[in-house]
């Protein structure tokens, strides 16, 4: 594969213009090996980078690591099929996800991603509250989102269901896909898969993504698939790393691990941009505080009456704006002190009265 296979376009080639002139090639990340270590696609080829003792003296947090689909900037070992990687590009796109643990860290599972794919089972393991979840965070990246309801070969009322995500989701395409039937495979990849475009397929374990992506490859062994648990639907994580593989139309295909449970993370405007019709309704309230409860004037309220729209998409939205609410790092949300009756942050013009000490914000 050439760099422009990749995916490499002439803004590209601008933003490396400084790291070009520093005796640096650039690459792409095609595959996660283990910590430090990436398969990275050069113009020569395929070799294995490393970030080096220099790189982490400049990364200071984990989410300036490379990640699968980043290009990065390489120097080459002499006589090594081996590359140091010294620069991460800026990102055009990213999927991330709270890192599990009780830090507040962020992981990236996939940069510069055209499209990505929501996939969901309709099977017995189908949650539609998790496919709105995943469309949250697919709007936080930037990338465009598309539902895909995979197996419904084992549903018996595909396009009733394909309805009611539609209601859950509106404005984002709905496709439905069987990769033992192949029902709406070849539409899938005439509309999505094209030359140099990348595409990130996102779900729980067991839905389908690594058939979805060989039937797309042509390639029934790309990545490795395994069947289900037959009382609930549930997978094994038999995709144990990100990858990233071409198709025979050009495309650019991200596989990823199963989730069994995807902790948001920076939704501040995935939320507004996944209910955008809430926000909508919100932005027409009589009080810009509006709360939504009993307060005069609520044009969401108004909605709810009315039958515009549905107690169980508000439920979601509230629940997710609470979740957002409470995933702000701590150095972000104002100190315990303020919060006490009396006291006011720096941000308000005011110096507290209460013994005249010091409040952070």
């Amino acid at each position: 594969m050439t760099l422009a296979d990749l995916g490499w376009q002439p803004a590209l080639e601008l933003a490396f213009t400084p790291h070009a002139a520093a005796g640096l090639e650039p690459a792409r990340v095609v595959c996660e090996l283990r910590r430090n270590f990436y398969a990275v696609h050069t113009a020569g080829g395929e070799v294995l980078g490393e970030c080096g003792g220099g790189f982490f003296h400049l990364a200071k947090k984990a989410d300036q690591f490379p990640a699968v689909g980043d290009w990065v900037g390489v120097r080459r070992r002499e006589g090594e099929a081996r590359a140091d990687i010294h620069v991460v590009l800026p990102r055009r796109t990213k999927f991330s996800r709270r890192a599990s643990g009780s830090e507040e860290i962020e992981q990236i599972v996939a940069a510069n991603i055209d499209t990505v794919f929501l996939v969901s089972g309709l099977d017995q393991n189908f949650n539609p509250k998790r496919i709105q979840r995943f469309l949250v965070a697919a709007k936080e990246s930037g990338a465009e989102a598309v539902v895909v309801l995979n197996k419904s070969d084992v549903c018996t009322d595909a396009e009733a269901v394909r309805r009611e995500i539609e209601v859950l989701v509106p404005g984002v395409p709905v496709w439905i896909t069987s990769t033992a039937t192949r029902k709406g495979l070849k539409a899938l990849a005439a509309t999505y898969a094209q030359p140099g475009r990348t595409l990130a397929f996102i779900g729980s374990s067991g839905v389908g993504k690594s058939s979805l992506i060989n039937s797309l490859v042509r390639d029934p062994e790309a990545m490795p698939t395994a069947e289900v648990r037959e009382k609930d639907s549930k997978g094994r994580h038999t995709t144990t790393r990100r990858e990233l593989v071409q198709t025979p139309t050009g495309a650019l295909v991200i596989d990823t691990p199963g989730m069994r449970e995807l902790q948001l993370w920076g939704i501040e405007d995935g939320v507004e941009s996944a209910f955008a019709d809430i926000a909508e309704l919100a932005a027409k309230c009589r009080f810009g505080n509006c709360g939504h409860g009993n307060e005069p004037g609520c044009a969401v309220r108004s909605a709810l009456a009315g039958g515009g729209l549905t107690s169980e998409r508000f439920a979601s939205y509230q629940k997710l704006k609470t979740e957002k609410l409470a995933s702000v790092p701590a150095r972000r949300k104002p100190s315990a002190l303020a919060s006490k009756p009396g006291w006011k942050t720096k941000s308000e013009g005011k110096t507290p009265f209460r013994h005249r000490q010091h409040v952070e914000e």
